[in-house]
């Protein structure tokens, strides 16, 4: 039975060809294609459980994929593990504020590439159990947040975030009051040994706040220790 299926989108024929033969092997469906439109037309003809999205693609390039990905209702569930030869932060950075779950650097181990991959759809897996389960609404100050239907509300008010950012808010709003450190943040969200600096949940946190507007107030930055959501008894 197979593991669950993966678009890779990659214009590099030994690349695609390589990953595919790869995850084969490791018994997931593979569908390939070489475009970004390409990929949009194979997502919405048969939605995959995760997309490895090269981001240097030719036409519609792969941050543009994943954009429509993460804004569309029909698709912002589906993960995305970015794969590319750019490796700057700033790109790590952008990937994730668009809803990226992963990022992986060209050259790579197949092995590590998998296992990655398999963290990712038993994350994701996890979280989807989770909220088919009946997780009940989280509600603070006047603050919503609906885990099962991904939503936020600030007062009456709906504020859209991306998937990354929601899993912020909602680790945050959990436990009110405790200080959670930059590597508990990752951690939390995308699971330990994420290749990525911590100083990410720097600009994923201000982003969050942006969106928020007047709900940013309940996300306390602690000092050389890391973030909190500000507890009850701390008034509004």
């Amino acid at each position: 039975m197979p593991k669950g299926s993966v678009l890779v989108v990659e214009d590099e024929a030994d690349i695609r060809e390589l990953v595919s033969y790869n995850l084969g092997r490791e018994g997931f469906h593979v569908v390939s294609v070489a475009t970004g439109e390409a990929a949009l037309g194979s997502i919405q003809a048969e939605p995959p459980d995760l997309v490895l999205l090269d981001l240097m693609l030719p036409g519609v390039d792969g941050l543009t994929v994943c954009r429509q990905l993460k804004t569309s209702p029909a698709t912002k569930a589906i993960p995305v593990v970015i794969l590319t030869a750019k490796g700057e932060e700033t790109d790590v950075v952008v990937g994730l504020n668009l809803g990226a779950d992963d990022y992986i650097t060209k050259p790579f181990s197949p092995r590590v590439l998998i296992a990655r991959i398999q963290t990712v759809l038993r994350r994701t897996r996890g979280a989807a159990a989770d909220d088919s389960g009946g997780d009940a609404p989280i509600r603070i100050h006047d603050l919503t947040i609906h885990p099962g239907r991904h939503e936020v509300f600030v007062g009456t008010d709906p504020i859209e975030l991306t998937a990354t950012e929601f899993r912020v808010l909602r680790l945050l709003a959990r436990r009110p009051g405790w200080v959670f450190t930059r590597q508990q943040i990752l951690d939390g969200v995308h699971g330990s040994n994420y290749a990525i600096t911590d100083r990410a949940v720097d600009v994923q946190i201000v982003g969050l706040r942006k969106k928020l507007g007047r709900g940013s107030r309940y996300i306390e930055t602690v000092r050389g220790v890391g973030y909190r959501f500000r507890a009850r008894s701390q008034g509004t």
